[in-house]
């Protein structure tokens, strides 16, 4: 039977696994954040405000941080921003389903050692 990784072995093999799916999903991934990016570039020209804020607004509401310093006034802005928050749901549960992924492999491995 062969000893137990270390933890920083094992560090090293869940950052491999995570850079590898991450790889794979890569152009959905590039799409969610072109998606979120357009979106709060489109609010923040509704809005008058600046490429920035919008840009801004986009990644704190879709990540769901939401400090609330900028909100929507109008209704299509307010639609956007709700918009905005699925696809940001849909990046962090693709980023988290490639870090299980990523786990539940190792800890196969492990098992089968």
């Amino acid at each position: 039977m062969n000893p137990p990784l270390t933890a920083s072995a094992l560090r090293r093999q869940f950052l491999g696994l995570l850079l590898h799916g991450l790889k794979v999903v890569w152009p959905i991934l590039a799409l969610l954040i072109a998606t979120m990016v357009a979106l709060g570039l489109l609010v923040a020209r509704l809005e008058g405000w600046s490429l920035f804020d919008g840009v801004y607004f986009a990644f704190v509401s879709g990540l769901t941080i939401g400090y609330g310093d900028l909100a929507p006034k109008g209704g299509l802005a307010r639609a956007l921003a709700i918009t905005i928050g699925f696809t940001g749901i849909l990046l962090v549960g693709l980023i988290a389903a490639v870090g299980v992924h990523a786990l539940q492999s190792i800890a196969q491995a492990q098992r089968n050692r």
